[in-house]
């Protein structure tokens, strides 16, 4: 994989958009990075079609969307079919989250959620019978995201 050429502009405004993407406006990054809009939009649309920046997604709250239980499933997969069997977990009815861990055990993170245990005993039959091996399952609480930090603007205190 080719790593994007990118500078410290471009990292002031990924910053920016992990910050609050959905409520910064290129004229608000503008304002932040002292640069114009034109110059912000001309950029994120640069790092999109680099691929650096891959997508904008809603935070929800499965809880209050009528799924109470949030799971993180730890499998094991086969090396060899690790990257092809993480694409096929991401089809399965439930799932919303699979990350390829590189170890040779538990290496698939796969975040499930459902309204029952029902759901959840027929995602793990699922994720068996694409060749998962299911390890651990525990309950998710909460989660926590923050931008990353080498990205902050000086104007934020950090450098």
């Amino acid at each position: 994989m080719e790593t994007a050429d990118i500078d410290d502009l471009d990292e002031r405004i990924i910053h920016e958009l992990q910050r609050d993407a959905r409520h910064t406006s290129a004229s608000d990054v503008a304002e932040r990075c002292d640069v114009s809009p034109s110059t912000v939009r001309k950029r994120i649309q640069a790092l999109e079609e680099a691929d650096v920046i891959r997508g904008y997604h809603p935070n929800v709250d499965y809880e209050r969307a009528g799924y109470q239980l949030r799971t993180l499933v730890v499998c094991t997969a086969p090396i060899p079919e690790r990257e092809e069997l993480a694409r096929q977990v991401q089809e399965v009815d439930g799932v919303v989250a699979v990350r390829e861990v590189m170890t040779g055990s538990e290496n698939l993170q796969v975040e499930v959620v459902g309204r029952d245990s029902d759901d959840l005993s027929r995602i793990g039959r699922d994720l068996d019978a694409l060749g998962c091996e299911v390890e651990d399952e525990d309950l998710i609480r909460n989660e926590y995201e923050n931008p990353f930090q080498r990205f902050a603007t000086p104007a934020d205190g950090k450098s």
